[in-house]
């Protein structure tokens, strides 16, 4: 591994976070790289739910089947788009921009000292749904996934998952 990297080969997926506060200087921080991701045609479809209060992030690990770490974590984030800022107003541009966005939250995170979760929401309907009614989202914010975000308990050593039999060399 190029440790240069390693604020890639160190980032993981945090479930066990310690009781203490993410500042709203961070918060604004890990947005602000979400926003400087690539977006087809610099449409920028992406729309952020900040969430902070216990009660709201309780709320959303109770209809994310696999978000229990909510329950420790001290901030969340609902990553949404709007479709109708999507590049041809097509699902799948919309898709792939808020997932750059949402990889920049999770590198910016791991290199602030932060942990997160990435939660899927898109396109298990039932979530969305469960999203939707919670936050009172329009018509045209489609909920992709959630964050959760905190101070982590423990940092595990770097890693990487490379596999060269997934790597093909100017034809399959």
């Amino acid at each position: 591994m190029n440790n240069t990297l390693n604020y890639i080969f160190s980032r993981r997926s945090v479930r066990k976070y310690q009781d203490k506060e993410v500042s709203e200087e961070m918060l604004h921080d890990l947005l602000e790289a979400a926003m400087a991701a690539p977006s087809a045609v610099a449409k920028d479809p992406w729309r952020f739910i900040v969430i902070r209060k216990r009660e709201n992030i309780d709320k959303l690990a109770a209809v994310l089947p696999h978000g229990k770490m909510l329950l420790q974590a001290t901030a969340a984030l609902v990553v949404c788009g709007d479709i109708n800022n999507a590049h041809d107003q097509q699902e799948s541009y919309m898709l792939q921009d808020l997932s750059a966005a949402v990889e920049n939250i999770l590198l910016a995170a791991n290199t602030l000292g932060l942990g997160t979760c990435w939660l899927g929401v898109h396109p298990r309907q039932e979530r969305m749904n469960d999203i939707r009614e919670l936050f009172s989202l329009p018509n045209n914010i489609i909920p992709m996934c959630g964050i959760a975000v905190g101070w982590p308990t423990d940092r595990p050593e770097p890693r990487t998952r490379f596999n060269g039999e997934y790597v093909h060399k100017e034809t399959w």
